[in-house]
Protein backbone atom coordinates (compact mmCIF):
# COMPACT_ATOMS: atom_id res chain seq x y z
CA UNK A 1 0.00 0.00 0.00
CA UNK A 2 1.22 3.36 -0.80
CA UNK A 3 2.34 5.62 2.40
CA UNK A 4 -0.17 8.73 2.77
CA UNK A 5 1.92 11.91 3.26
CA UNK A 6 0.28 15.24 5.29
CA UNK A 7 -1.57 16.39 8.06
CA UNK A 8 -4.49 15.10 9.00
CA UNK A 9 -7.75 17.39 10.40
CA UNK A 10 -7.02 17.11 13.86
CA UNK A 11 -3.36 18.10 13.26
CA UNK A 12 -4.12 20.61 11.67
CA UNK A 13 -6.85 21.82 14.24
CA UNK A 14 -4.63 21.90 16.74
CA UNK A 15 -2.26 24.27 15.18
CA UNK A 16 -4.91 26.37 14.50
CA UNK A 17 -6.16 26.31 18.33
CA UNK A 18 -2.56 26.99 19.88
CA UNK A 19 -1.92 30.08 17.25
CA UNK A 20 -5.20 31.48 18.34
CA UNK A 21 -4.36 31.46 22.23
CA UNK A 22 -1.37 32.68 21.23
CA UNK A 23 -2.77 35.85 19.15
CA UNK A 24 -5.35 36.83 22.41
CA UNK A 25 -2.36 37.06 24.70
CA UNK A 26 -0.14 38.95 22.39
CA UNK A 27 -3.14 41.38 20.89
CA UNK A 28 -3.29 43.02 24.27
CA UNK A 29 0.30 43.72 24.51
CA UNK A 30 0.94 45.28 21.29
CA UNK A 31 -2.23 47.78 21.92
CA UNK A 32 -0.39 48.96 24.87
CA UNK A 33 2.59 49.33 23.59
CA UNK A 34 0.69 51.45 20.92
CA UNK A 35 -0.88 53.48 23.93
CA UNK A 36 2.50 53.97 25.42
CA UNK A 37 4.11 55.56 21.79
CA UNK A 38 1.40 58.33 21.98
CA UNK A 39 2.31 59.27 25.34
CA UNK A 40 5.87 59.46 24.46
CA UNK A 41 5.10 61.80 21.69
CA UNK A 42 3.25 63.88 23.96
CA UNK A 43 5.75 64.25 26.33
CA UNK A 44 8.17 64.87 23.89
CA UNK A 45 5.89 67.60 22.39
CA UNK A 46 5.68 69.04 25.81
CA UNK A 47 9.15 69.35 26.56
CA UNK A 48 9.85 70.85 22.87
CA UNK A 49 7.60 73.63 23.72
CA UNK A 50 9.44 74.45 26.63
CA UNK A 51 12.38 75.29 24.72
CA UNK A 52 10.15 77.35 22.02
CA UNK A 53 8.69 78.98 25.05
CA UNK A 54 11.73 80.29 26.61
CA UNK A 55 12.95 81.74 22.93
CA UNK A 56 9.55 83.54 22.86
CA UNK A 57 10.22 84.86 27.02
CA UNK A 58 14.04 85.43 25.68
CA UNK A 59 13.00 88.01 22.86
CA UNK A 60 9.18 89.85 24.82
CA UNK A 61 10.59 89.28 28.56
CA UNK A 62 7.15 88.29 29.36
CA UNK A 63 5.32 84.92 28.30
CA UNK A 64 1.72 86.87 27.49
CA UNK A 65 0.70 86.33 24.11
CA UNK A 66 2.99 82.94 23.90
CA UNK A 67 1.11 80.09 21.71
CA UNK A 68 1.72 76.64 21.00
CA UNK A 69 3.29 75.46 17.59
CA UNK A 70 2.21 72.76 15.88
CA UNK A 71 3.20 69.05 17.22
CA UNK A 72 3.75 65.86 15.90
CA UNK A 73 1.47 64.25 13.83
CA UNK A 74 -1.89 63.76 15.71
CA UNK A 75 -0.68 65.45 18.59
CA UNK A 76 -2.17 68.80 19.42
CA UNK A 77 -0.79 71.32 21.65
CA UNK A 78 -2.57 74.16 23.32
CA UNK A 79 -1.56 76.84 26.06
CA UNK A 80 -4.13 77.13 28.21
CA UNK A 81 -2.16 80.14 30.65
CA UNK A 82 0.13 82.37 29.26
CA UNK A 83 0.84 85.02 32.07
CA UNK A 84 3.91 87.61 32.31
CA UNK A 85 5.82 84.70 34.89
CA UNK A 86 4.57 81.50 33.55
CA UNK A 87 2.69 79.42 31.26
CA UNK A 88 0.63 75.88 31.12
CA UNK A 89 -0.07 73.64 28.32
CA UNK A 90 -1.67 70.49 27.52
CA UNK A 91 -0.96 67.72 24.68
CA UNK A 92 -3.86 65.40 23.54
CA UNK A 93 -3.40 62.53 20.67
CA UNK A 94 -5.94 61.66 18.27
CA UNK A 95 -5.29 58.62 18.71
CA UNK A 96 -5.35 58.26 22.52
CA UNK A 97 -8.36 60.15 22.96
CA UNK A 98 -8.17 59.39 27.25
CA UNK A 99 -4.20 60.71 27.10
CA UNK A 100 -4.05 64.16 28.32
CA UNK A 101 -0.89 65.39 29.45
CA UNK A 102 0.17 68.76 31.37
CA UNK A 103 3.50 70.84 31.37
CA UNK A 104 4.00 74.37 32.95
CA UNK A 105 6.56 76.51 33.76
CA UNK A 106 6.75 79.49 36.36
CA UNK A 107 3.61 80.52 38.47
CA UNK A 108 1.15 78.79 36.35
CA UNK A 109 3.06 75.18 37.19
CA UNK A 110 0.29 72.83 37.52
CA UNK A 111 -0.18 71.13 41.22
CA UNK A 112 1.69 67.98 41.61
CA UNK A 113 4.14 68.51 38.32
CA UNK A 114 7.77 69.65 38.48
CA UNK A 115 8.36 72.85 36.82
CA UNK A 116 8.98 72.20 33.47
CA UNK A 117 8.28 68.14 33.25
CA UNK A 118 5.41 66.90 31.54
CA UNK A 119 2.91 64.35 33.38
CA UNK A 120 -0.55 64.32 34.63
CA UNK A 121 -2.77 61.40 36.41
CA UNK A 122 -3.59 60.58 32.50
CA UNK A 123 -0.03 60.69 30.94
CA UNK A 124 1.06 57.46 31.35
Amino acid sequence: MPRRQGFTLIELLIVVVIIGILASVAVPKFADTKQKAYVVTMKQDLKNLVVTAEAYFADNNTYAGFTAPMGSAGVQLQVTQATATGWQAQATHLQAPNALCLIGIGANTPAGLQEGAPGGSACR
